[in-house]
């Protein structure tokens, strides 16, 4: 790991230790602040001069596989997941029953989050507490299927979270006893609805 790579990391990190000493707050509040910090340590950059036509959408791959508290999701290879409950608070890391994780580099934002909710069948609850107010806005219709048993909801949304991901999409869908929800933050239209289905296709619980 690079020198600069350390410290853009404990830079990125730095509120999320500060967040552990902080009062106890509702869930909902604990996950905003907690996606704030993360994205606000995304660096930013002045773009080069682009080409006209502008090229279409980069696509992205998800050879990378996270697994861990009985889940798995595919994820690319260039990022990693973290877990941001225990970066709040070393005492209450993610478990079985409830997490919030995040991965991220300067082109791209994802988080995932999950809680046990025995006979739920509408994972609507947990998309409606991933997607940050008066920061996330749904574009278009939900999108409702049926994935290997699992009721999926999927839309695409626009975001003011980082001047350099405005784009994503969000999605939420159970498994077993627990309830999901993923949501990422991407610079270009079109990227967030690969990186969902993929991780959708090798997600297994």
């Amino acid at each position: 790991m690079t020198k600069n790579l350390r410290i853009f990391l404990t830079l990125g990190l730095l509120p999320f230790f500060w967040a552990a000493c902080a009062p106890k707050t509702d869930p909902a509040k604990q996950i905003n602040q907690a996606v704030a910090a993360t994205v606000a340590a995304i660096p930013t950059y002045t773009p080069y001069p682009q080409p006209t036509p502008f090229p279409s959408p980069t696509p992205m791959t998800l050879a990378g596989l996270f697994c861990e508290y009985q889940f798995c999701i595919g994820h690319p290879p260039d990022v990693a997941f973290f877990d941001v409950s225990a970066q709040q608070n070393p005492a209450s890391p993610s478990s079985y029953g409830q997490g919030l994780m995040a991965a991220f580099n300067a082109n791209l934002f994802i988080e995932i989050i999950w809680q046990h909710a025995p006979g739920t069948a509408d994972p609507k609850f947990l998309f409606d507490l991933i997607m940050e107010d008066e920061v996330d806005t749904r574009v278009g219709n939900m999108d409702v299927k049926l994935i290997r048993d699992m009721n999926v909801l999927y839309t695409p949304i626009t975001s003011t979270a980082s001047g350099v991901l405005p784009f994503g999409g969000a999605g939420a869908w159970t498994c077993g006893e627990r309830v999901f929800a993923w949501k990422a933050y991407t610079p270009q239209d079109g990227q967030a609805v690969t990186l969902f289905d993929e991780a959708i296709r090798r997600f297994r619980c």
